[in-house]
């Protein structure tokens, strides 16, 4: 069935699903907040900005008006950084239908109050049930037609199932859940490991540095998401285990890329400070360390991260702190 989508963020993940419910046949609008920027990807048929070296199919319509944007949607599909998630779901609200389906796609936590981007948007939107999804899902080989595995979730069932019809072709396959909060935190806490693994990568260490931080890393994962009442199979699926293994590794993680040259010795500042996209687990990492203080959850990894980026810590003051802790059984009982 022919829907009408509108994507709110016209960054590259953003992009590329936009092109997914275009390939479906849907009738797609993407909002984005810079007026030079739409102009841009009108004029060329590309998003040069956010999505480089990828030319868009013809017929998504592309605006700055949020009112237009919004209008008639059957789906609305959040796509937008979480530093600025709250003031765009808020420019929204009241102009996405109730009977619309809401699917945030946003990998983080919300800076003032630490929750999840649903919660958020829920809020914000005044919509009573948004979905969520998650996976190892990078834009530039999503929008490239790279066959990709993702997860959507939501408390209600039908509203799963309808979002999985809307988004699955044969090369990007949706699988179903119910635990919203634990594909978001899986999701949010992998680009924080990112940055570890990278920071690694960045000061030479090898293999085994790289496979300890990533399996250590989900433990972190999964500690707090059992702290919050999420199911411990959603960390061993594509939103836990299968999008914390992509960014660890692949050469189009901003988040390892970030940490990588930050072991190289650059600073923080200019590192972000020629890039054009997020990397959410520069913002994210000190959302994460405060969750995890609240809820009495010890997360080694995240506050090294904290450190080196907040701090002033060096890398190898960081890994001196990892390596010289307490020695302990490596599964810990359960909060």
């Amino acid at each position: 069935m022919r829907i009408k989508a509108t994507v709110i963020g016209d960054g590259g993940w953003g992009t590329a699903l936009a092109m997914v419910l275009q390939q479906n046949g849907h009738q797609v609008t993407v909002w984005g907040p810079f007026e030079e920027n739409i102009r841009t990807v009108r004029e060329t048929g590309m998003n040069s900005t956010y999505l480089s070296g990828v030319t868009l199919p013809a017929g998504i319509h592309w605006t700055t008006d949020a009112g237009e944007a919004a209008r008639e949607a059957d789906v609305v599909v959040m796509a937008v950084p979480t530093q600025f998630y709250r003031d765009v779901a808020s420019r929204f609200k009241g102009l996405i239908a109730p009977t619309a389906q809401v699917v945030s796609v946003t990998k983080g936590l919300d800076r003032e109050t630490h929750r999840t981007m649903t919660e958020i948007a829920r809020e914000c939107l005044g919509i009573p049930s948004v979905a969520a999804l998650s996976g190892p899902s990078h834009a530039e080989e999503v929008a490239r037609g790279i066959p990709t595995a993702v997860v959507v979730a939501s408390p209600r069932g039908e509203d799963s199932a309808a979002l999985q019809a809307v988004f699955s072709n044969s090369r990007f396959r949706v699988y179903t859940a119910d635990d919203v909060t634990g594909v978001q935190v899986g999701g949010a806490l992998k680009n924080v490991i990112a940055i570890a693994v990278g920071i690694s990568d960045g000061l030479g260490f090898g293999d085994n540095t790289r496979a300890a931080l990533i399996t250590r890393g989900l433990s972190e994962i999964s500690r707090l998401g059992a702290a919050l009442g999420c199911r411990p199979e959603t960390f061993a699926g594509l939103s836990g285990m299968g999008d914390l293994i992509v960014t660890c590794t692949s050469r189009h993680s901003r988040n390892r890329g970030v940490g990588e040259r930050l072991g190289r010795g650059e600073s923080l500042s200019q590192i972000t400070g020629g890039m054009k996209q997020v990397a959410e687990g520069v913002w994210n990492a000190a959302n994460a360390k405060a969750l995890a203080a609240k809820h009495g959850v010890e997360v080694p990894i995240t506050e090294q991260v904290c450190r080196i980026l907040h701090e002033g810590a060096s890398p190898l003051q960081a890994v001196e702190a990892l390596m010289s802790r307490d020695v302990k059984p490596e599964q810990q009982p359960t909060p």
